[in-house]
């Protein structure tokens, strides 16, 4: 995939990650702090991701986020919305957005 996602300074503070519920039921809205908002990455088995507002202004997120909408439309079933590349794609788009 052709895509580079920003750094992540520390998995704790710039990226958080936790398993979704494993029956499409999203965690409560309670989960996201202020300023984040949840993504699901991953191919057979979805990963859910808390990741800062600020990616939203990233030429490379926004580009990704197109492919989410080719791809799923506005109907995301994970309740956040559904990203379509590989856990470690995103860790490296993520990882490249940090770096700049």
């Amino acid at each position: 995939m052709g895509f580079r996602l920003p750094r992540i300074v520390s998995t704790k503070q710039s990226l958080q990650r936790s398993s979704s519920t494993g029956n499409g039921a999203s965690p409560k809205a309670v989960d996201v702090p202020k300023g984040y908002f949840t993504v699901y990455v991953g191919e057979a088995q979805k990963k859910r991701f808390v990741i800062p507002l600020s990616y939203l202004n990233q030429p490379s997120f926004q580009d990704l986020l197109s492919q989410a909408e080719e791809e799923f439309g506005y109907n995301h079933p994970m309740g956040g919305i559904t990203i379509p590349c590989s856990e470690d794609d995103f860790l490296d788009l993520t990882r490249s957005l940090n770096d700049s």
